[in-house]
C-alpha cells in the first residue's frame, strides 16, 4: 500500500507528517450531522454501510489520510453482559458496576462484537487503497471507569475511583477480563481488515503516572503486545500520563499520541528515542483566526524538519463546536508546508 501514514511507521523519510484526527467521524462534520438526523448513534454504528460510510466522510470532508472505525470503546463492556444504552447526553450502563460486590457479573458473549468486523470488512470494501483503516479499543482503566456509570448526567468517575482504592484485588481481575476480551476483540478486528491498531486510554491521568505504570500498564501491554505480534503497527494513548511518558518504550509501542498538556519538544525529549510521536495539536487553536493558526503550524515546522517519526494530529477528540472548514484548513496547510526535509 502507497500510504504516508504507514511508510512513517516503517520508517521511510516523507515529504511531511501524516494527518489524521481522533473523533474525526463525525461531531464536526455537516454530512454526519445529516445523518444524525435520520439515525441513532447505535444505529449509525450497527448498520455496516452506514458504518463504512461514516468511517469514510472524513476522507472527503477533510482530506485527512486515514480513516478510524466508527465504533465506540464500550462495546467491550456490553459483551460482558453489561446493558448500553446512548442517550443523548452521552453512555450508561443500566447493570452498571457498583460499589459492594461485582462477583460473576460477567458473561462474554462474543457475538455481540460481530457487527463490527463486517463494519469492517464492509469499509474495507470501499476505502481508497491508499487510505489505511485504524482500529481501536480503550484501555483497561477507561474501560473499567466507564462501567460504573449508570447515570449519563453523572460525569465523574468517582465510585469507580472509589472502587479501585477500597478493591484493587477485585479491580484488577475487572481489568483482567477486560484485556483478555479486547486481545480477542483486537484479534477479530485484525482478521477482519484494519492496518493500524489504536488503544485509548483516555483517563490514564485520573490516577498517578506511578500508580498506573505499577499496576495498569501491565495490562495495556498485553495488548499492544498481541497488536505487534499481529504484525499491527501501535499507537497508545495515554492522556494526562505526563513524566509517565518516560517508561513508554519500543517495548510497549511504536507511536504514542500526546495530549496537549506537554510540547512535542518536551515529549520528545523524554519518550524513548525508537517511539514514534503523534499529536498534539490544542482543539482551542480551531476557534483562532486563520492566521493565527498559520502562526502556530510554522511553528512547528522546525520540529517536524527533524522528527520524521510524528503523525500530527489533535491532544483529544474534536468537540461538537469546533468548524470542520478550520479543520479542512489545518489539513490543507499540514500537506502545503515545506516542512524543509
Amino acid at each position: 500500500m502507497d500510504s504516508i501514514f504507514l511508510d512513517t511507521f516503517n520508517g521511510i523519510e516523507t515529504s511531511r507528517p501524516p494527518v489524521w484526527f481522533m473523533r474525526q467521524a463525525g461531531r464536526i462534520l455537516p454530512s454526519y450531522q445529516k445523518l444524525k438526523l435520520k439515525y441513532t448513534f447505535s444505529d449509525l454504528m450497527k448498520n455496516k454501510k452506514l458504518a463504512s460510510e461514516v468511517t469514510l466522510l472524513p476522507l472527503d470532508d477533510l482530506g485527512v489520510d486515514a480513516a478510524i472505525l466508527f465504533s465506540d470503546i464500550l462495546l467491550i463492556p456490553e459483551s460482558l453482559g453489561l446493558n448500553l444504552e446512548f442517550t443523548d447526553k452521552g453512555p450508561k450502563f443500566h447493570n452498571p458496576l457498583n460499589v459492594t460486590s461485582n462477583d460473576e457479573r460477567f458473561n462474554f458473549d462474543p457475538k455481540k462484537l460481530e457487527f463490527v468486523y463486517s463494519n469492517i470488512k464492509e469499509t474495507k470494501r470501499n476505502i481508497p487503497l491508499n487510505i489505511p483503516l485504524i482500529g481501536f479499543c480503550g484501555g483497561p482503566l477507561t474501560t473499567f471507569l466507564f462501567m460504573f456509570r449508570g447515570n449519563e448526567n453523572n460525569r465523574s468517575f468517582d465510585s469507580a475511583i472509589k472502587y479501585f482504592y477500597s478493591n484493587k484485588k477485585e479491580s484488577l481481575k475487572i481489568m483482567d477480563i477486560i484485556t483478555e476480551t479486547s486481545i480477542h476483540y483486537l484479534e477479530n478486528q485484525v482478521k477482519s481488515g484494519i492496518e493500524c491498531f489504536q488503544l485509548f486510554e483516555t483517563y490514564c491521568g485520573i490516577i498517578p503516572s506511578d500508580l498506573y505504570i505499577k499496576d495498569i500498564m501491565p495490562y495495556s501491554k498485553k495488548i499492544l503486545e498481541k497488536s505487534k505480534e499481529l504484525n499491527q503497527p501501535t499507537i497508545f494513548f495515554p492522556k494526562n500520563f505526563n513524566e509517565g511518558l518516560k517508561v513508554i518504550n519500543k517495548d510497549i509501542c511504536d507511536f504514542v499520541s500526546i495530549d496537549s498538556n506537554i510540547s512535542l519538544d518536551y515529549a520528545r525529549k523524554i519518550v524513548d528515542n525508537s517511539v514514534g510521536l503523534q499529536g498534539n495539536m490544542d482543539l482551542k487553536f480551531f476557534y483562532l483566526s486563520y492566521d493565527e493558526i498559520d502562526k502556530y503550524l510554522n511553528s512547528l515546522i522546525n520540529f517536524g524538519s527533524k522528527n520524521y517519526n510524528w503523525i500530527f494530529n489533535i491532544g483529544r477528540g474534536f468537540s461538537p463546536d469546533i468548524d470542520h472548514r478550520k479543520v479542512k484548513y489545518v489539513v490543507d496547510q499540514v500537506k502545503n508546508i515545506d516542512w524543509k526535509r
